[in-house]
């Protein structure tokens, strides 16, 4: 079997914010940015890797989640336990201090991993949690 992975799904709340955190902090290039019924869908992913997207997606753009549903994601992305995405570096420490610089919110500052990785963590304008790593 060959697989790879095209894309991940992250939840976007107000797409500007997410487009700046991802185009203007991450550097990723903006791929796609689709509107439908007042909802944004956009994609975007790190340069020069075509085969590798985010999709930032209004959480409440699917018809098929009740509004019971839609209170329950509000309320975990506000936490921010709702979506998680693993990024990876050459100098986690580098892309801290740049990151930082641009005041995302810091949940954890470079850290040496019991298993063998050194990370740091943000969060995106929509609470997602955002981890860097480094493989030792």
């Amino acid at each position: 079997m060959d697989l790879t992975i095209n894309a991940s799904f992250l939840p976007q709340t107000d797409p500007d914010a997410s487009l700046a955190f991802y185009r203007d902090v991450l550097g990723f290039e903006v791929r796609k940015d689709v509107g439908f019924n007042g909802l944004r869908w956009i994609t975007v992913g790190p340069v020069g890797q075509p085969g590798t997207s985010i999709v930032l997606y209004p959480p409440t753009g699917d018809p098929g989640v009740t509004e019971a549903e839609r209170q329950t994601v509000a309320e975990m992305m506000a936490k921010g336990t709702y979506a998680v995405v693993l990024l990876a570096t050459p100098d986690v420490d580098a892309t801290f201090d740049r990151i930082q610089a641009h005041d995302a919110e810091v949940v954890q500052e470079p850290t040496d991993q019991p298993y063998g990785a050194r990370d740091c963590a943000f969060r995106d304008p929509a609470g997602n949690l955002i981890r860097i790593q480094q493989q030792k």
